[in-house]
């Protein structure tokens, strides 16, 4: 048993090279293709979070402005509230527009209102519509009008929309191209083991004393191929949020993290599941039929 151990390592350790990189690869592919979809996912919800919903209010004492701002901030929809006076919708007016009106008007025709922003998924005209009602409803002698940009709302959702159906396919179409490179790439390492798998077979080794350290081999291989990869697509994020900061700015450490998991779930998953398969075929297969 001892020399078939010894052949063991001299056989495979070429093989299980060549997988562990060809795993690598195609888990790196795989990566990147997930975080490219974080960062549209990110981006998006970034811009939605960006529009600004106006709530212009009539001429109303400190404490209804507060109550009005704090009943706002309470709603399941708010993540940012704040008050804007005359005088600051006066300087975010001539700044949006690049002209100062004051040299023709010696008054100040703005109203006063509560800016908020919204969480990602309340962001469609839908949603937008019944948050009008609420606040309407509930302060409708207070707030003289609920404006935001409609035709911007509309237009980023269907975008939206649209690369997003594009992107899915292309993930599914890839997911489905990675598993089968992945256990393709295994069972042409254990294909080079057959006779090796047949013989300890032969000489009376037990099916679990043969598949056992084929399994943990397999698990260990993809660990590796996974940290590979991981340690590569780290990198290549690195770099890319240094040249564009504004990746930097959508980024998501707990998405991250998660893409990592799933990186080292299906590298490990993947190999354990092929090599147990191809062990266990040839296994099964008469010697004549290994050749």
């Amino acid at each position: 048993m001892a020399q078939f151990g010894k052949l063991s390592a001299g056989r495979s350790k070429p093989s299980y090279v060549y997988s562990i990189i060809g795993v690598a690869i195609v888990l790196l592919i795989m990566g990147i293709m997930g975080w490219l979809f974080l960062n549209f996912s990110q981006a998006s919800n970034a811009f939605k979070e960006d529009i600004r919903i106006s709530a212009y209010l009539r001429t109303l004492n400190k404490d209804s402005i507060s109550q009005i701002q704090q009943f706002i901030a309470g709603q399941p929809f708010a993540r940012e509230v704040k008050y804007i006076n005359k005088e600051t919708a006066k300087e975010i007016w001539n700044k949006e527009n690049n002209e100062d009106w004051s040299k023709f008007l010696d008054y100040n025709p703005l109203p006063e209102s509560i800016d908020f922003y919204t969480k990602a998924q309340y962001v469609n005209n839908d949603s937008l519509k019944k948050i009008s009602t609420v606040l309407m409803s509930a302060y409708g002698n207070q707030i003289t009008d609920l404006q935001y940009p409609q035709s911007l709302v509309s237009s980023l959702n269907e975008r939206t929309s649209k690369l997003g159906a594009i992107f899915l396919v292309i993930a599914i179409v890839l997911c489905v191209i990675i598993v089968v490179s992945i256990d393709t790439t295994i069972r042409l390492a254990m294909f080079s083991n057959r006779f090796l798998i047949k013989t300890m077979q032969m000489v009376g080794a037990t099916r679990g004393f043969i598949v056992k350290p084929m399994d943990l081999r397999a698990v260990l291989n993809g660990l590796i191929s996974s940290v590979i990869a991981i340690a590569i697509l780290f990198s290549v994020i690195q770099w890319a949020e240094n040249q564009f900061p504004q990746l930097k700015a959508i980024h998501n450490t707990q998405l991250t993290l998660i893409l990592f998991g799933g990186m080292i779930a299906i590298g490990v998953g993947i190999s354990l599941f092929s090599t147990h398969r191809s062990v266990m075929k040839y296994l099964k297969m008469k010697l004549d039929d290994l050749y």
